[in-house]
């Protein structure tokens, strides 16, 4: 694993080693189950830069991921930039997840935190997935859900006074791509997307598999210029 090619910023101030692959106890009977959070509102970039990138782990990789979309009632939502989007399961259908992706959305600080139904959805759901992964408004969705309390964390650059005055008892980290700590995995979002789900990829499945992912999407890997910032393993 190339630790320090990758994370040129460091949070914590003693370093854990990244677990290899074989001590992260995957399911090897079935592939890893990466649910996405979709709500009207849902920003395109945020949405498929990951869904892509885990999606293309099952041509490298047996069993690699399975990724799937969840909305509220399972019915199609319409993205913020006008892309209806079908959902393949709904709340109260949707199967155990492991990686559990909440995208941005035009709503996620603000009325989305009210809704009382998705914030138990993602409560739940969260609390019993192997990895959380948020891209820029999204960590304000699993911070209201609480499931960020003792984590290092990030969001959108432009909303991090917000994300602070919102979450004071949170540690932010600002001008970093994305931020590792414990099972989250939070990122600024935008094109910056994709290097998380990247990492992602590296951690479970190792660099091979992370560089073949890589190439069939036209992305440099191991990324020379990204930046990720990682939390104390807890």
């Amino acid at each position: 694993m190339t630790l320090r090619r990758w994370l040129v910023v460091v949070v914590a101030v003693a370093l854990s080693v990244q677990a290899a692959a074989s001590d992260l106890e995957l399911p090897r009977d079935r592939p890893l189950r990466v649910g996405f959070l979709i709500v009207d509102g849902v920003y395109n970039s945020e949405l498929m830069a990951p869904y892509d990138i885990f999606h293309h782990t099952v041509f490298h990789v047996e069993p690699g991921m399975e990724v799937f979309t969840v909305s509220p009632a399972g019915e199609p939502v319409t993205t913020f930039e006008g892309l209806s989007i079908g959902a393949h399961y709904s709340f109260e259908n949707a199967p155990p997840i492991d990686v559990l992706v909440v995208p941005s959305a035009e709503h996620s600080m603000d009325s989305d935190l009210e809704n009382e139904a998705m914030m138990a959805w993602v409560r739940r759901a969260g609390s019993e997935a192997r990895f959380l992964v948020s891209l820029c408004d999204g960590a304000f969705v699993l911070a209201a859900a609480g499931l960020l309390d003792g984590l290092v964390s990030t969001t959108f650059p432009g909303d991090v006074d917000a994300y602070r005055a919102m979450f004071p008892r949170l540690e932010v980290r600002e001008g970093v791509s994305f931020v590792h700590d414990g099972k989250a995995l939070t990122s600024q979002g935008g094109a910056r997307s994709y290097d998380v789900a990247m990492y992602l990829v590296d951690h479970v499945y190792g660099e091979e598999v992370a560089a073949g992912v890589g190439r069939g999407m036209v992305l440099e890997w191991p990324a020379p210029a990204a930046e990720g910032s990682r939390g104390e393993d807890r």
